[in-house]
């Protein structure tokens, strides 16, 4: 493997659904064997480390594509050829092949000092994997009917040999390697919609779609539900905590008997003064008094702190760090919702939010002995690779888990959905979208703060719905943020 490969990063890429970027002007060889083995990391994580051989040659072929269309640009440009008029084209097109690959070296050189770029994203989207090769030479309309006119003469072959051994034009890029593409895809049981090339923001993209609707991803799932069935023999909230929340939810209730239940747990106590007293309350005087305490931070907040205490209580995870990640993810998420959103009904939901978005991580540091012999034979029975659990603990599916026990314990929909899809935001139910993006944005900030994440893998939509257009803007938010956090920590 390559020494500039990181393993981990590229594992992480695929665990948390972010993209993985590969951007290179010339696409060298040492750049295509990288590709390869990412692919090959990627392909492994989904279990499907047999089709490697046919989906290389697609991204190959795509990237060949690429780097040939930049070429063209340069080439064009250098003989005062308008690659948009018909007749200028046909003469260019002429010597294109012989003049290039003869002098091969210069157009390189011009097309990487016009910056002509080619970037190979590598994405997990769910049971989904996305690989798309981007280049900013903008295709014409002439050359994607001649992509579309390849793959239409692709629906007259059966097989890869009689696509082969008949002669088609390969004057030109897309012609006999895109016909062999579509054919790859079908022979893994896709269809050529699996496969697109369009111009989207100055860009031409290539892209190919392939679900993973069976093999490690059903049985993954299977797994998750199986784990979550037997999460029942775990305890449940303590007895307080529900009785609490049955007084909260009943509206005859009186805040004097909320506060004396919650005096009862110096615990609970603790964490509510602390709560009024913290930053976001910016009181002129400390309360210590549990009933003023109670009528400042207002019912809907202590519901959200007994989720999160509850939880905490139950899941007395052992990895410190863990419950560190999420203290700053929901301090994050609060001032986010706070100085962005401007909405006071989405402030606690955010808070708790951060703090339990990982909370199907946190389930699996804690999990019995018994459970995971449990969970060894359920997989044996199933002929699951006990490996999956690895997978499992590492994080693979750990969103879908959290989600699944958040609706268990009855968690209010808006945090059931921040803890499940808190890596894939654009996945969430529309009504709950400004807490679902508030989460996934607090918990990158965290990720970039520790180099697990870089600016280009984050989910477009949520920064433009945050109004952050660039990777300056979004680090002084950091910046910001890291900064009142370990302020409010040393206080």
């Amino acid at each position: 493997m390559p020494t500039n490969i990181n393993l981990e990063q590229i594992k992480r890429a695929v665990r948390n659904s972010v993209p993985l970027t590969i951007k290179t002007f010339t696409l060298p060889h040492e750049t295509e064997l990288q590709l390869e083995q990412i692919l090959e990391i990627f392909l492994g994580e989904f279990g499907q480390s047999q089709i490697k051989d046919r989906i290389a040659y697609c991204l190959r072929e795509l990237a060949v594509n690429a780097k040939k269309a930049n070429t063209k640009r340069v080439y064009f440009r250098e003989k005062g050829l308008d690659i948009n008029n018909d007749i200028d084209y046909a003469q260019g097109m002429i010597s294109f092949k012989e003049d290039t690959l003869s002098n091969i070296d210069f157009y390189l050189q011009k097309q990487k000092d016009e910056g002509l770029y080619i970037k190979v994203v590598f994405q997990a989207k769910g049971k989904t994997f996305i690989l798309s090769v981007r280049n900013n030479a903008e295709i014409s309309r002439k050359e994607q009917i001649r992509v579309y006119d390849r793959i239409a003469r692709s629906r007259a072959f059966e097989s890869l040999e009689e696509a082969l051994s008949t002669v088609l034009d390969d004057s030109e890029g897309a012609g006999l390697g895109i016909v062999i593409l579509v054919l790859m895809l079908k022979k893994m049981g896709l269809s050529e919609d699996s496969f697109d090339i369009d111009v989207e923001n100055g860009e031409t993209v290539a892209s190919i779609t392939i679900p993973f609707s069976e093999l490690h991803l059903e049985n993954l799932t299977d797994l998750s539900k199986a784990i979550v069935a037997e999460i029942n023999e775990l305890p449940q909230f303590p007895e307080n905590i529900v009785f609490l929340q049955q007084l909260i939810s009943d509206p005859e209730s009186e805040i004097t008997e909320i506060a004396r239940q919650i005096s009862t747990d110096p615990s609970l106590t603790a964490d509510l003064l602390k709560l009024v007293n913290s930053a976001q309350f910016m009181l002129p005087k400390r309360v210590d008094n549990i009933v003023e305490a109670v009528k400042l931070v207002g019912i809907r907040a202590i519901r959200n702190l007994l989720y999160s205490y509850g939880t905490q209580k139950l899941l007395d995870s052992e990895q410190k760090w863990l419950w560190e990640h999420s203290y700053r993810a929901a301090f994050y998420a609060y001032n986010l919702a706070k100085n962005f959103k401007k909405r006071k009904d989405l402030l606690d939901d955010a808070y708790v939010g951060g703090i339990l978005h990982d909370m199907g991580k946190i389930i699996f540091s804690v999990v019995h002995p018994e459970l995971l012999d449990k969970i060894t034979n359920f997989c044996a029975k199933r002929s699951i690779n006990r490996d999956l659990l690895e997978d499992l603990s590492a994080g693979l599916n750990h969103a879908e888990i959290g989600g699944l026990i958040a609706e268990k314990w009855n968690f209010p929909a808006p945090l059931i959905q921040a803890i499940r899809f808190h890596h894939e935001p654009t996945n969430c139910h529309p009504e709950h979208k400004d807490v679902v993006y508030t989460v996934y944005l607090a918990n990158v900030l965290c990720d970039m703060e520790r180099g697990l994440m870089t600016f280009d893998q984050i989910d477009p939509k949520v920064l433009e719905n945050y109004g952050v257009a660039s990777e300056k803007q979004f680090n002084l938010i950091l910046t910001r943020l890291s900064q009142a956090f370990d302020t409010e920590q040393n206080n």
